[in-house]
């Protein structure tokens, strides 16, 4: 009896050892690569990751498979992807990444905002792999808190202070392109993008939850045929933690996800200044749709990054709740590249802080210059069924040497503060457009031309101020506009430079004074 109570402990011992063995073992036969089986310990304190890159080593000996994180919590430096590696969160796995900033060294080659850079692993990273995806119903949480708070406190020591990660970004950056305003990168602590796969194919994020992004958080760059679905992205108030940021990439689908982040939602970029102008990388054939965006600093922009270029984009469906701006595009002198056939389409914004629509190409402070490879161009740009309110309905700006162009704007109901605002603005059309302002002119434009204005109308027509507004505008054509409330002036010119302003089948039985002009207007009527 006590000879096999003895044995007993031993034999069982034996039996696990052979069932976590053969378990694993088909497991991994089957294409799975539990974690928890190379080592990593769910405690949320002993870091696994040593346990995570030999999973993937194993399974990548193999052609590739599904590395696995059942329930628990895991607590892991970078992650490095390879070829045929898919990263599985169960419904209860929680991901947590190091905040110790040495566990992102040695640094790699990576894209820190439009500058190519040589910096701290992200959270994620793969380089030149293919058919990488993140999925499962876990979360992963990046523990920004520290390196923001370390961001804060640098820009409060003296320019010449330099932390041992700043000397070691200076020895592995000497022959960097530089932006050409001084900024972040010239400091040279750099925080690292969450996942970022740099020149990858075939990279699919779908269904997990991302939390407390050190900077950027899905940052694909060079990559083609990426999709992010059903993803959910809560950073709290913080800097720069972006949600979705598709650089140079080509073939982008962005659906079904839900974001609400410190900065902007969804960004779609190709570089900065003379970096993205050396890289000539666009961003182009991006599709955006079905998604939420609650919080952030803009709901979907393009830029101000955009010197490689960004082409064919459309944003449907969306829903934009509380944040600074709905859709927004920004550029500046000097920056270079043309952002052109954008399409935007039944967007719903609510409660949007500043202007629902921004075209800005004057978004730092530049004097004029003539045209060349560093002059920015915003053309072929268009909008259709948007609804909602906000500040401002809209607000394009473009540049003396080169006009914002061919910009329509079709089915618009808007309430706001201001209405819409043009500023050297070239071949732009409002059709079927219901502004209901609470402040100035629903539609004022100024050192613009070749403007079709066709079926505006506002219900919060004021005393004195015109519903469309002209100041040195040149050749429009106003038509089919019918006022329904009782309004006190519809049209104002005024201007030496306004001239060819027509106006035809307009029906103004509700207007009280149709147009009033200074006596250098030329008028068709």
């Amino acid at each position: 009896m006590n000879k096999t109570m003895h044995h007993t402990p031993i034999r069982t011992y034996i039996i696990l050892i052979a069932i976590l063995f053969f378990g694993s073992t088909m497991l991994a036969a089957n294409g799975f690569y539990d974690v928890t089986s190379f080592g990593a310990v769910s405690d949320g304190q002993t870091k696994a990751t040593k346990a995570i890159a030999k999973a993937i080593g194993s399974a990548s000996e193999k052609g590739g498979g599904t590395i696995f994180f059942p329930a628990g919590k895991y607590l892991t430096g970078p992650i490095v992807l390879k070829s045929n590696i898919t990263i599985f969160l169960d419904a209860g796995a929680v991901l947590t990444f190091s905040d110790d900033f040495d566990d992102y060294l040695p640094m790699v080659q990576s894209r820190w905002e439009g500058t190519d850079v040589m910096n701290f692993s992200p959270l994620f990273y793969a380089f030149r792999d293919s058919n990488i995806t993140i999925t499962g119903r876990g979360r992963i949480d990046g523990q920004g808190k520290k390196w923001w708070d370390y961001h804060h406190w640098l820009y409060s020591q003296p320019k010449d202070f330099k932390s041992k990660w700043q000397k070691e970004f200076a020895k592995q950056n000497k022959a960097i392109i530089l932006p050409d305003q001084p900024g972040m990168v010239e400091r040279g602590f750099l925080r690292p993008p969450f996942i970022q796969p740099m020149y990858c194919k075939n990279v699919r994020i779908e269904g997990i939850t991302i939390t407390n992004s050190p900077f950027w958080t899905i940052n694909p760059e060079f990559c083609e045929n990426v999709t992010v679905t059903n993803v959910t992205i809560n950073n709290p108030e913080s800097p720069n933690t972006d949600g979705i940021n598709p650089e140079s990439c080509r073939y982008v689908h962005i659906s079904n996800c839900h974001i609400s982040v410190g900065d902007d939602c969804i960004t779609i970029k190709s570089g900065k200044d003379g970096a993205g102008r050396n890289m000539a990388a666009p961003c182009e054939n991006i599709t955006i749709a079905n998604c939420t965006m609650l919080r952030g600093h803009g709901g979907v922009v393009i830029g101000s990054e955009m010197s490689g270029d960004v082409k064919k984009v459309t944003i449907s469906n969306c829903v934009f709740e509380g944040t600074d701006r709905g859709i927004r595009i920004k550029s500046t002198r000097g920056r270079g590249g043309v952002v052109e056939d954008i399409r935007v389409s039944n967007i719903i914004m609510k409660d949007i802080r500043k202007e629902a629509i921004k075209l800005n190409m004057f978004y730092s402070k530049t004097e004029p210059e003539p045209v060349s490879e560093r002059t920015p161009v915003f053309r072929n740009i268009h909008f259709s069924n948007l609804t909602g309110n906000a500040y401002q309905a809209g607000f394009l700006l473009g540049l003396d040497e080169m006009k914002i162009s061919n910009i329509t704007f079709n089915d618009i109901q808007l309430d706001s503060k201001v209405g819409f605002t043009l500023e050297d603005a070239s071949d732009i059309e409002f059709h079927n457009v219901k502004i209901d302002t609470r402040k100035g002119s629903p539609i004022y434009a100024k050192d613009s031309e070749n403007l079709i204005i066709e079926g505006v109308r506002t219900d919060t027509p004021e005393i004195g101020v015109a519903v469309i507004e002209l100041v040195n505008v040149q050749n429009a054509f106003i038509y089919n506009c019918f006022q329904t409330k009782e309004t006190d002036l519809f049209l104002k010119l005024a201007g030496e430079h306004t001239k060819a302003i027509y106006s035809d089948q307009n029906n103004f039985a509700n207007v009280k004074t149709k147009i009033i002009k200074t006596d250098n207007v030329k008028l068709n009527d």
